[in-house]
């Protein structure tokens, strides 16, 4: 009676090991797939005809596209400067310096902004403790980690119409002005021109804008939460689970945009930067899981997680990743004990 005993609880345990119903726990890897993660810099190529990068050697802003003409220590006694400055020797005009300042008569037509990034490739690691149910339905929790690789690249171009205004100061006929780059100091001493233009032009124009921008994130997400498991067949189970999800981002890009004035040199800014940010959100997946052994099963599923936006300052330009219109494809396997 004994041994008839043994026989039959070993039976039953081994019974339940065929169909699985003693894992009361389970760790599922695979890889990921994220379609339609969206970013860039917002603001790049759209225009930029006064940068605000180039100063005086005292530290003030130009006052021109390509110069500044300045107050210099003694208030510009005799109606001149030596706190002045140019940056190309074509300004040079017989006995005068042209200084130009450009103003946009409307917004450029570029096509800059967010991108979709194709594919972005990742990993997501899932253990899953079972709390109650039978072998047609069980549920539980389960937590995750995940790894997801962006890469965003743009080149956006345009044009815009403008005004372009020309001033000229004036300087002792018979003298040279230093060559360009030149830059002259509010305490001097320097070479002197006039400090008010002798004369002014105003003309029409185009500009044409090209800009380029890189992201490159790297995404280290956790979720936690419910599932539902339900038989569909034989070896066939279908897994839904929702929870909240939490993700630290971590950005590195590079911009840089180049402006072309009609009859002008082109000018080139670029700058870059990277960032840190912690966004929370939530998430649904549903995920079908294919026996293949007594505790291995195949493993395809779908995701959908919603997380904050994230926004950052670049290199002086506004970054953006924006996850609220992609989703995730998985496939991996699950393991049961």
């Amino acid at each position: 009676m004994f041994l008839g005993c043994c026989a039959a609880v070993t039976s039953t345990v081994l019974a339940a090991a065929q169909t699985g119903a003693t894992d009361l726990n389970r760790i599922r890897f695979s890889g990921r797939a994220a379609f339609n993660v969206e970013g860039g810099f917002k603001d790049v190529g759209r225009l930029t005809l006064n940068p605000g990068t180039s100063t005086t050697p005292d530290g003030s802003p130009y006052n021109y596209d390509d110069g500044y003409v300045l107050t210099d220590v003694s208030g510009n006694a005799g109606g001149q400067t030596w706190n002045w400055g140019y940056d190309n020797p074509s300004q040079i005009s017989g006995n005068s310096i042209q200084m130009h300042r450009a103003a946009a008569l409307e917004s450029s037509s570029t096509d800059a902004g967010l991108v979709s990034d194709d594919v972005s490739p990742g990993f997501e690691l899932v253990f899953g403790r079972k709390l109650g149910g039978d072998g047609a339905f069980s549920y539980g929790i389960e937590a995750a980690m995940s790894y997801l690789r962006v890469s965003l690249d743009h080149t956006s171009q345009g044009s815009a119409n403008l005004t372009l205004t020309t001033d000229l100061y004036g300087f002792t006929q018979g003298t040279t002005p230093p060559t360009a780059p030149y830059q002259g100091t509010f305490n001097g001493p320097g070479f002197l021109i006039g400090s008010t233009p002798v004369s002014s032009t105003t003309s029409s124009g185009t500009v044409g804008v090209l800009g380029s921008q890189e992201l490159e994130s790297n995404i280290w997400g956790w979720r936690a939460g419910p599932y539902l498991d339900l038989a569909i067949a034989e070896r066939v189970q279908l897994s839904l689970s929702l929870g909240l999800a939490l993700a630290l981002v971590d950005v590195t890009g590079s911009w840089s945009e180049t402006t072309t004035l009609t009859g002008q040199n082109p000018t080139t800014i670029s700058d870059g930067g990277s960032d840190t940010d912690l966004q929370w959100g939530a998430y649904v997946g549903l995920h079908a899981l294919w026996q293949l052994t007594p505790h291995w099963s195949a493993v395809a599923g779908v995701q959908y997680e919603y997380l904050d936006a994230y926004e950052g300052d670049l290199g002086g330009r506004s970054a953006e990743l924006k996850f609220g219109k992609s989703f995730s494809l998985t496939l991996g396997v699950s393991c049961g004990f």
